[in-house]
Order: structure tokens, then C-alpha cells, then sequence
């Protein structure tokens, strides 16, 4: 690029109408000037020619995406990693905060993903390290979205839980329990405390475990444990499946009882949540297989906070994301990142209930509480439940006694000489360190 054409990729807050702009941060390793390699960048994700030959015209003015700020540090040790074919020159580590013309896109998923996380992005030229660490929309933008339909006040109501964190149980085995004896020991995880009862995200509608009949026995346990209990209980039924069966899934899963569905939702696509979303009566909870693939290698990919937003653009009520501790391999900012993507303003779309998770049980609790910092969350234990020695409400008992003893003040070392079951999970599972 010469000078001129380099300028026309440059621009400042003020010079932009904020309303027809998204804004990506993006971190970066290049080789070479890092202002052509943050206009090449912009350039290769926007208009990469910018008129015709022998015509006086320019289309960079409405169609650019330009560079609102970057910073850039030598590294002389040269790139973070060995890439085949990287190019060579000083290599520069960089911060660049990018403005991206929605117009171009629209307010459609694949369109913004191909634009924002497509061949522009990360094949650049002069930058073969990056990493899109944040997305910001406009109001004029999100308008043009609907969002969680529930989101976290919605689950609340519906579960008449308020002022404590959601408890939902991962009913285990999570794969070749028969319906009949699924729905038995859910039901124990109901009676003992659960609020939610869920499918794993791996068990889906199979020949041995037909959606219809597990929805249907499953729905008929959450029904009489709420008589029992005097607390509604849900099933949430995991409807993943091909976006075409999506909303017939649904069906089936509601008519049968469930309370609130899970789908996972970058196998299925953000377009696919969208279409699940209007056609929802329940409370959505999407999940998150293939999200490590994304972002957990340092300085490439994607933070997960981005497609935390994008799920909660998309409709979900709830985001299953990864927890805190060793298990899950994020380190612990990610994680709080992406609880605030769910929690923080974002215009007129509802926030929707982050549930960080990961070999959790009673003992994890408090950490998590803290760590969150709100109520506004929901524990979501396995093993932690249907693993506990005395049975899947014993392990439910536990996760109330520790929330009472956090509500009260009391250690937990305490609280387990007056409760049986919350003494015998920190038995059981206490030598897995706590989050």
C-alpha cells in the first residue's frame, strides 16, 4: 500500500458515525510495519479493492473497516510460535481496536462471522498470529436482535428462585441409561434439591434413549417432584440435533414435559439458535462443545467471551460455559469474561444466566459464589450430584447445606457436623482440590 492508500484504513472515534460501526479488538503478532499490516487487516475483511481500474471512485469511505487504535511492542525473540510459511521481518506483538461497518454484513450470523472471523482475518498478510479478543455492537445493531425471550429473571420466575444461585444436575450415566431408569434417579436429584435436571449434552435422541419417551417420563418426575416438594422443578432435554429437526425436537421435548431445553450451540450455529429462539416457549440453555478449538492456544483464534455474546444475541436464556479450576483448562479471567458477557448491558437484549462448570460438587460452591460475585449463576454439578455415595438426593442435599452455610457464615467443615450428606460428599469428593 502506498501512504495514501494506507491513511484511507485509519481513522478516529470522532471522524465515524458510532451507530453504522462494530467494533472488534483484535491482538495480533506481525512481521513488518504493524500499521500496514493493522490496514492490511482491514482491508482483507472489508473492501480489498477499492475501485476500478482507470475509475475515479473510492468505496473505502462507507465500506472500510479502519484502525480506531493500535499499539505495537517488538518482539525480537520473534513470533509466539513456529507457523509454516509466516513471513519474515521484525516481528511486532499488537493491540488493535478495528471499526467494522455492519452494513456490509447485516444483522446476520454467518454474514458478520465471514466477515469479522473469516479468510480477512486470518489470513492477513504480514500477520499469521491473531486473535479476536472482543466484540461491541451498536444500538442500531442489536435492534435488529431479539435475544434470550426469558433470559435470567424469566428462569427465575418460572423456577420461583430468587436471591441464590440456580442448582441444575447433569443426570450420570450421562450415556445408556434406558429412559426408565434415567428418569428415576433425576427425579431423586429433583427431591433432593435440583432445580434443573438435564440431560447431558452428549445424550441427544437415540434408538436406546428416544427423546419422546425420556421427555415424557422425565417431565411426569419433575411434575411429582414439585408436588413433593412445593418448588417447580424442571427437566431441561437437549434437542441438539440438525437445525431442520430443530423446532420439531422442541416439541416433542415440551409435549413430554420439559421445563427448559439445551442445545449446543456452535454444532447447531448461531443462525440455528435464532430460528430455535422464535420458535421457543421454554427457556433455551446453550452449551459448549467446540469452543476450546477456538480459544484456548494463547494469541489465536477467539476469546469465548465473543461467542458468549453471539449466543446471547442469538436467544439463549442461559450459557453453559466452561468453569473455573484446573479441569476445564481456561485460565480464570476467561472465565469471568464471559460471565460478564452475559450479565453486562448490552442495549435492549435481556442478560442471560451464565453457568460456569467442571467437576463441581457441594465443596466448589463457595468458590464459585465468590469468584462470580453475584447470585446470578447457576451450579451445575454431575458426579457432584449423581456421583454422591448415598444416592442422587443425598448429593443434591449437599449443594442446598453448602449454599445455607454460605448464606449463614458457617465454614463448611462446620455445616457438615449437622448435615449427613454434605459430610459425606466432602468425604467422598473432597480430595478433588476446590475452585
Amino acid at each position: 500500500m502506498t501512504p495514501d492508500d494506507l491513511a484511507g484504513f485509519f481513522a478516529r472515534r470522532a471522524e465515524l458515525d458510532p451507530e453504522a460501526y462494530v467494533e472488534l479488538d483484535f491482538t495480533f503478532e506481525c512481521a513488518g510495519d504493524p500499521r500496514h499490516a493493522a490496514a492490511a487487516l482491514c482491508s482483507e475483511q472489508s473492501t480489498t479493492q477499492w475501485r476500478r481500474v482507470g475509475a475515479d471512485e473510492d468505496f473505502r469511505p462507507r465500506f472500510a473497516a479502519r484502525v480506531l487504535e493500535l499499539d505495537a511492542t517488538p518482539r525480537p525473540s520473534g513470533f509466539s510460535y513456529d507457523i509454516p510459511g509466516a513471513p519474515r521481518g521484525a516481528v511486532h506483538a499488537c493491540r488493535a481496536t478495528i471499526a467494522h461497518p455492519h452494513g456490509n454484513f447485516g444483522p446476520r450470523f454467518p454474514t458478520l462471522v465471514s466477515a469479522v472471523l473469516g479468510e480477512g482475518t486470518f489470513f492477513a498478510p504480514g500477520i499469521p498470529i491473531i486473535r479476536l479478543e472482543d466484540i461491541r455492537f451498536p444500538a442500531a445493531f442489536l435492534a435488529r436482535f431479539e435475544g434470550p425471550r426469558f433470559g435470567i429473571a424469566g428462569i427465575r420466575e418460572r423456577l420461583r428462585a430468587h436471591g441464590r444461585p440456580v442448582f441444575i444436575g447433569v443426570i450420570k450415566p450421562n450415556i445408556g441409561l434406558p429412559p426408565r431408569e434415567f428418569a428415576e434417579i433425576g427425579e431423586q436429584g429433583l427431591l433432593g434439591g435440583l432445580d434443573i435436571a438435564k440431560d447431558d449434552e452428549l445424550l441427544t435422541d437415540t434408538p436406546w434413549s428416544p427423546l419422546a419417551e425420556r421427555a415424557a417420563l422425565m417431565g411426569a418426575a419433575a411434575r411429582r417432584a414439585t408436588e413433593a416438594t412445593g418448588a417447580p422443578k424442571m427437566y431441561m432435554a437437549n434437542v441438539t440435533d440438525e437445525v431442520s429437526r430443530l423446532a420439531a425436537q422442541h416439541d416433542v421435548a415440551v409435549a413430554g414435559g420439559a421445563g427448559c431445553l439445551l442445545v449446543n450451540a456452535l454444532p447447531v450455529g448461531l443462525s440455528g439458535i435464532r430460528l430455535l429462539r422464535a420458535h421457543a416457549t421454554v427457556p433455551l440453555f446453550g452449551h459448549f462443545p467446540f469452543i476450546a478449538s477456538f480459544s484456548r492456544v494463547p494469541g489465536y483464534g477467539v476469546h469465548s467471551r465473543v461467542f458468549t455474546r453471539l449466543q446471547r444475541l442469538a436467544g439463549v436464556d442461559a450459557v453453559i460455559m466452561p468453569g473455573f479450576g484446573n479441569r476445564m483448562m481456561m485460565a480464570e479471567q476467561e472465565v469471568l469474561d464471559c460471565i460478564r458477557a452475559c450479565l453486562e448491558p448490552m442495549g435492549p437484549i435481556r442478560p442471560c444466566l451464565p453457568v460456569p462448570g467442571g467437576s463441581d460438587w457441594a465443596g466448589t460452591l463457595e468458590g464459585v459464589h465468590r469468584r462470580v460475585g453475584t447470585t446470578d449463576f447457576g451450579f451445575i454439578p454431575g458426579r457432584g450430584v449423581f456421583g454422591h455415595p448415598a444416592g442422587p438426593a443425598a448429593g443434591a442435599a449437599s449443594l442446598r447445606q453448602a449454599w445455607d452455610a454460605i448464606v449463614r457464615g458457617i465454614p463448611l467443615a462446620e455445616q457438615a457436623t449437622r448435615h449427613e450428606e454434605l459430610r459425606r460428599a466432602i468425604e467422598h469428593f473432597g480430595r478433588r482440590p476446590t475452585t
